[in-house]
């Protein structure tokens, strides 16, 4: 058996998702429709492929003594110029994915990382791509809303090809978010 390179997040759900992946593209990001429209909880991480049960064991306990919280988007921020990055800021729900991703990566499980930068949960929509086109994502984004309830994240992994799949969800466990946080609200973003 070889590596495998792993991701654990939550997914921005429809239609949120293919709208914000198509304004990626759109940005001139590449990679757009290779990446699943997410909020990162365990950054890409190479594993040993034999290790994927436990870590797929790991994430099911972590999932079960979860409980569904409302996420909210809404406005833009970048990292630059520390990190060519630019992305929607997670508003609402920012502190339950804070606390998932430091118990996806709890030092005695199997997917046990450190990361280059504080944790910050974000939806990137420009990455690496030239500094006018950032400027037009930050831009014509910073108007954007979107909300809906957080009831679980999914295991991914990057194909050879570059693209990642999901490989399994996992709902959490605990008592489901209120009515009102399915709400959606957008503003002005156009659509192309």
């Amino acid at each position: 058996m070889g590596t495998v390179t792993i991701g654990v997040s939550i997914a921005v759900p429809e239609p949120h998702g293919s709208e914000l992946q198509q304004l990626r593209a759109g940005f001139g990001d590449a990679a757009a429709h290779g990446i699943p429209t997410h909020v990162t909880l365990l950054p890409p991480t190479e594993i040993d492929e034999a290790s994927l049960p436990a870590v797929e064991a790991h994430l099911a306990e972590v999932a079960a003594a979860g409980r569904a919280f409302p996420m909210r988007l809404s406005g833009t921020g970048t990292f630059r110029p520390l990190s060519p990055v630019v992305f929607v800021q997670v508003v609402a729900g920012a502190e339950a994915c804070t606390l998932l991703q430091q118990q996806v990566r709890d030092p005695a499980g199997p997917a046990n990382r450190e990361l280059q930068f504080p944790y910050h949960p974000h939806v990137t929509v420009a990455h690496g791509i030239d500094e006018a086109a950032m400027d037009r994502a930050f831009e014509e984004l910073a108007d954007y809303e979107a909300e809906w309830p957080c009831t679980g994240f999914a295991l991914y992994e990057q194909g050879a090809d570059g693209v990642w799949r999901k490989l399994r969800e996992f709902p959490f466990g605990g008592s489901v978010v209120p009515p009102q946080a399915g709400r959606v609200e957008r503003g002005s973003v156009p659509i192309r």
